[in-house]
């Protein structure tokens, strides 16, 4: 039995030896070379603090602010530890009343006519940090009427915080809210 223990042992040890430390760690060496943003989480940093990641969105709910899309994790938005949607379907009417006060509250805010897909809903992980151009025009008049600035200057921030298609196919045009929001703030108002 000893003959047969042995060899098993040998395995079971020299593969978490090489699946559980040695390739993990030859991993986060590579990436750490190639990418050391990426690999430490795109933290964004802001005099020299860490003030979010730009993979990770945040609830911005002040009118000086682009609001980002509704988050369906719980017990509130953007809570990374519950990164979920909600899963509710089409014909929810759970969905349907939730999807009419976030467009009722950016009707009072002051946004007219057609309401962005993305204004609306949630994304799969309830932590998207982006939003499409079309919700970040939708909000230009309610933050240049915060801020006292002209809605052209606020417009040319989008355009200038607009990201396209990834190599011009993959995905869809987005403007991440963090960065926008920084560059609001950088803007001087």
């Amino acid at each position: 039995m000893l003959n047969q223990l042995r060899p098993a042992l040998v395995l079971t040890l020299a593969f978490t030896a090489i699946t559980g430390f040695a390739y993990p760690l030859a991993i986060t060496g590579v990436a750490q070379v190639l990418m050391p943003a990426e690999a430490n989480g795109s933290l964004v940093r802001k005099n020299g603090v860490v003030i979010g990641s730009g993979l990770i969105g945040q609830n911005f709910a002040s009118q000086r602010y682009f609001w980002p899309r509704p988050s369906a994790t719980v017990p509130g938005p953007y809570n990374t530890g519950s990164s979920s949607g909600s899963n509710l379907g089409t014909t929810s009417i759970r969905l349907k009343d939730r999807v009419a006060v976030d467009i009722e509250r950016l009707r009072e805010a002051g946004v007219s006519g057609v309401v962005p897909a993305d204004a609306g809903t949630a994304s799969a992980s309830g932590l998207d940090p982006h939003i499409s151009p079309a919700f970040a025009r939708a909000q230009v008049a309610r933050i240049a009427r915060a801020r006292r600035l002209r809605e052209a200057d606020v417009a040319a921030l989008v355009k200038r915080n607009a990201q396209g298609r990834l190599m011009g196919i993959i995905g869809e045009p987005r403007v991440n809210v963090l960065e926008l929001n920084l560059a609001l703030d950088a803007s001087g108002n």
